[in-house]
């Protein structure tokens, strides 16, 4: 079975700062600590067993703020080593638009091949336990002047937000055709217990769908499902898939995160498993396709 993993993490504890890892807790996405460990490229391809990862796209991993370059020049350098058969192909790097430094940080990660896009996360919820970043900033002027700097320099957007944001992030998304979006983790269900939560799921997958310049990525389910199965995956991956279309979703592992609830190659046999009725045309899109034009890799 062979895949190209569009979002991953790596980091280097040794040698580097990722200020989440310093005194980490549990959180609703799993316990924090069993993370407090190096995880590199050779970890995450031992792990993969039968799975054949052909190409691999990290997407930053919270690394110091002070400085979000110095990730992508460590990634870029793991790349560059011929044994690692330029993996990370793909470097979705960190950039918080809101700072006066995003015009140069945005310049400063260009200059290395792999970078392909910036990931800022956006994740605001009214309750603490889900609260990511404590503000709206898709409503502030400067990082919304800061964001069309994006085309500029070819780069696409991973776009982490929950169902209560995508109203906002689809407006963005239409005033800014010519930018890539990409959904992270299937739009982050997390208000899953009441019909209101599924329908503000539904309701706003459906409007960011109407963007043409929007893809989603099928990774973090389990995150919110820690106990999960092919059935309790099914409906979500589906439902997704259907709102999207098959040329516009992608699967992903979220590794070493998801990693807290299973296994890479049973995470993978479990999102086959889903789709095995798909043609062959139609697996290849989701499973390796996609992420290859979305991530020009």
């Amino acid at each position: 079975m062979q895949v190209v993993d569009s979002h991953i993490h790596l980091w280097d504890l040794k040698t580097h700062r990722y200020p989440w890892l310093e005194n980490p807790g549990v959180s609703f996405v799993g316990d924090a600590r069993d993370l407090k460990h190096d995880y590199l490229l050779d970890d995450l391809l031992r792990e993969a067993g039968e799975i054949d990862v052909v190409k691999l796209v990290h997407v930053e991993a919270n690394h110091d703020p002070a400085d979000p370059v110095e990730e992508t020049r460590w990634l870029q350098s793991i790349a560059d080593r011929s044994e690692s058969r330029g993996m990370p192909n793909a470097i979705v790097a960190a950039v918080d638009l809101s700072s006066d430094h995003a015009p140069a940080l945005l310049e400063a990660h260009a200059g290395f091949a792999n970078t392909r896009g910036i990931r800022q996360i956006l994740n605001v919820h009214d309750n603490s336990l889900f609260d990511y970043v404590g503000r709206h900033f898709m409503r502030e002027p400067q990082w919304r002047q800061h964001f069309t700097l994006l085309r500029r320099y070819d780069m696409s957007f991973d776009l982490q937000i929950y169902p209560s944001q995508m109203e906002e992030a689809a407006a963005l998304a239409h005033a800014h055709g010519d930018t890539q979006f990409v959904v992270n983790h299937a739009g982050m269900f997390v208000d899953r217990n009441s019909v209101a939560g599924y329908r503000a799921w539904r309701d706003g997958m459906r409007l960011l769908a109407t963007c043409e310049n929007v893809t989603v990525k099928l990774s973090g389910l389990a995150m919110f499902d820690h106990r999960w199965t092919v059935e309790s995956l099914r409906p979500y991956v589906l439902e997704t898939i259907d709102t999207f279309g098959v040329e516009r979703a992608m699967f992903a592992s979220n590794f070493p995160v998801d990693r807290l609830f299973g296994s890479y190659t049973d995470l993978w046999r479990a999102y086959a498993s889903v789709v095995q009725d798909a043609s062959e045309a139609e697996r290849h899109a989701l499973f390796r396709g996609n992420a290859e034009r979305v991530y020009r890799i």
